[in-house]
């Protein structure tokens, strides 16, 4: 499904990033970088918000000892990513 139709990404372009990037992507604006393209009406980055907390499960709140993710975030980080992560401004 078209998640991006201003950049033409899928829902799985967004779950391929998660998965696959070094630097776990925790918003729009990060996973518009991993992808090369950057937001241009903002009104998908919701709907990626949601991608992302949903492809990472448990992570998708904080990284915790033993997580595979928690090599990049620190282990026991708690959630310090406020929903203003993924607003973006359109201009």
């Amino acid at each position: 499904m078209i998640v991006c139709s201003c950049n033409v990404l899928s829902d799985q372009d967004v779950r391929s990033v998660v998965e696959s990037s070094q630097h776990l992507p925790r918003n729009a604006k990060q996973i518009y970088g991993c992808l090369g393209c950057s937001a241009e009406c903002g009104r998908c980055a919701r709907t990626i918000k949601t991608i992302i907390d949903e492809a990472l499960g448990a992570c998708a709140k904080a990284c915790c000892a033993g997580c595979p993710h928690s090599h990049s975030h620190g282990h026991g980080q708690t959630g310090s990513h406020a929903p203003a992560d993924f607003a973006i401004a359109a201009s």
